[in-house]
């Protein structure tokens, strides 16, 4: 009975890496359509995001069988119940490379300056390499790994601060529009990243018990 049990654990760490890779791949998509100016990934990306919102269904179901059936204590529950919270960030993490590849889509008005390209191309690249990153944690969490997250998380949040001090400042030249964009797909970045941050410190609980401080306030502003 305990070796199912654990074989079905095992299922659900497939499950949460299967569904890492697939926001991986989204964001790599969305990316495209924003910096290349690829429209056809944005069909790709759309088929990628309803297998990943199938995928959330199918952990979120084995979790609550397991709950049900086999009543696991300390470590097991902590690994089952972090599973169900980190399925529903990364399906977040999908809808939020949805909304870039959304809005890199709008119409012309909308586009990004030239200005402001740079830093969104460093931007894009931190973010892809934390979800990578993130990949290798729920795969075989080490200290490492959880070090670089948190120092790309800087990086991403002083580039969105950049940005944002760009588009406010009185003496902005590029119009409203534009502004509007900028502002909104910084901010659809900046909150991937911090997804991965949460969805890696919740790894890190499942398998120590001890749930970083930053990780209770998210909570609580989440609510």
């Amino acid at each position: 009975m305990r070796d199912r049990f654990h074989g079905q654990l095992s299922v659900l760490g497939e499950l949460l890496s299967s569904m890492c890779g697939m926001a991986c791949e989204e964001l790599r998509l969305a990316n495209r359509v924003f910096l290349d100016g690829d429209v056809e990934a944005a069909a790709e990306l759309a088929e990628v995001e309803a297998k990943l919102n199938a995928a959330r269904t199918t952990c979120e179901d084995t979790a609550q069988k397991l709950l049900a059936l086999q009543a696991p204590v300390a470590r097991d529950l902590r690994t089952v119940l972090a599973a169900v919270y980190c399925a529903d960030r990364l399906e977040r993490m999908g809808d939020l490379a949805q909304h870039i590849a959304d809005q890199a889509a709008r119409a012309p008005e909308f586009a990004v300056p030239d200005a402001v390209a740079g830093r969104f191309g460093e931007m894009a690249g931190l973010v892809c390499s934390m979800a990578d990153d993130l990949g290798a944690a729920i795969d075989g969490p080490t200290a490492e790994v959880f070090h670089s997250l948190a120092r790309s998380d800087q990086r991403v949040d002083a580039l969105y601060e950049e940005l944002m001090t760009l588009v406010t400042e009185p003496g902005w030249p590029h119009g409203v529009a534009p502004a509007i964009s900028v502002a909104l797909l910084a901010r659809f970045y900046e909150r991937f990243a911090d997804q991965v941050v949460s969805v890696a410190r919740r790894v890190d609980f499942a398998l120590t018990g001890e749930l970083p401080e930053s990780s209770v306030r998210d909570v609580h502003a989440s609510l």
